[in-house]
């Protein structure tokens, strides 16, 4: 018996749990929370690229719940995923994406002038969350200067603990907490339909698909989404670059040595700590995924962090290795949700550790300081991340 009947808290963050039921029982029916779990890269990727049968709209599955998910490109299934993806995928294309560096460096470098000159950085609250908000409030067209009122929105939704989709009690504090980002959007959207301007608000409000407008719900619902995951991937990414260049510091004199390396070794940071550890499914029909028959309208939860550790797919899945490659991890989604920002988020990182190596020469993580994960085990990230720093020269 492997010991899939261990506690929960125990168990969703555990590599040897999961290297065990990969090997024992790497398609496995949860009976606590009555959903299916998948952990080989094989399986994982599959259900995250076979959209016709494993699907990503749950107002399907809970149509009372289906305001929660309007606009929210994650839980959208084609055809009209797509046309919305296109819709927005204009904002992300690579172009768009290198126009923002200039930004990037310069928001980056007045966020490290802020803290000072001295000794000790907080990571998150120094750098990895304001610098991502920052441009992402800039792209949608808020004010940028909220961002304090974001991260307490944000931080409420992170620090739910319950993984379970059929909860409606938990699901109904989350409505809660998310009509709060809505509420505010929904004032910003108002403003912009009595003064237009150039940013994305503007645009989607314009937008059409197929001869008609997105309804507010829809645009709401889409720059929650982006604020949310547009912030959170980079916050937790740098973090966890950090936090990977501690553990290996011969990896990190080495890239403040020659910063080219650093593109592979934010791919490799995608891999061995992914930030997203899962992503869920339901089947659309009966279904065989590894040697389980799984029936239609069944809950299939996705282990990401353990994908990315199967040695089926990767050699010396569990050393962090910085310039691996081919690295075909699964950091980013896979497929039709393929994460529309990533191109956004390696860009942030890159150059905002470029920058971290090139100001200090040692990064440290505090030792005398806890790590403390969010309560939420789909993000795998710490709150605060308080380094010890040498300024360079």
């Amino acid at each position: 018996m492997t010991r899939a009947t261990q506690g929960q808290d125990a168990r969703w963050n555990d590599p040897a749990w999961f290297k065990e039921m990969r090997d024992n029982e790497p398609v496995w029916f949860d009976p606590d929370l009555r959903m299916w779990h998948a952990f080989r890269y094989q399986d994982v990727a599959r259900v995250l690229s076979e959209y016709e049968l494993f699907g990503s709209d749950f107002s399907q599955l809970f149509p009372d719940r289906a305001d929660l998910v309007a606009g929210n490109i994650l839980a959208m299934d084609p055809p009209r995923h797509h046309r919305l993806r296109r819709l927005v995928s204009q904002a992300f294309t690579p172009r768009a994406i290198a126009e923002l560096e200039g930004r990037i460096v310069e928001l980056t470098d007045e966020l490290l002038d802020q803290a000072g000159e001295r000794d000790h950085l907080e990571l998150v609250g120094d750098l990895s969350y304001p610098l991502p908000v920052i441009v992402i409030a800039e792209l949608l067209g808020v004010p940028a200067e909220d961002r304090l009122v974001f991260k307490s929105w944000a931080d409420d939704l992170l620090d739910q603990e319950n993984v379970d989709p059929t909860d409606k009690a938990a699901i109904d504090e989350s409505a809660q907490r998310l009509e709060k980002f809505r509420d505010y959007l929904r004032g910003h959207l108002a403003e912009r339909r009595r003064h237009p301007r150039r940013d994305l608000l503007t645009d989607l409000d314009a937008a059409e698909i197929d001869g008609e407008k997105l309804d507010d719900q829809e645009i709401v619902g889409f720059a929650t989404v982006l604020l949310l995951a547009g912030h959170i991937t980079t916050t937790v990414l740098l973090g966890n670059s950090i936090r990977c260049l501690d553990e290996h510091p011969e990896a990190q004199d080495a890239l403040r040595a020659n910063p080219e390396g650093l593109p592979a070794a934010i791919e490799e940071v995608l891999r061995y700590r992914s930030p997203f550890t899962r992503s869920a499914r339901f089947t659309t029909t009966e279904v065989t995924l590894g040697d389980q028959v799984i029936a239609a309208k069944s809950l299939v939860n996705v282990w990401i962090d353990a994908a990315n550790r199967d040695e089926r797919q990767f050699d010396r899945p569990d050393e962090f290795v910085p310039d691996r490659s081919p690295n075909p991890h699964l950091g980013f989604g896979r497929g039709i949700h393929f994460c529309i920002g990533a191109p956004l988020a390696r860009l942030e990182a890159k150059l905002a550790l470029r920058i971290l190596l090139t100001r200090f020469s040692a990064l440290r993580v505090d030792p005398t300081r806890p790590l403390e994960p969010y309560a939420n085990p789909g993000i795998n990230g710490v709150k605060e991340l308080h380094l010890i720093v040498e300024p360079a020269g």
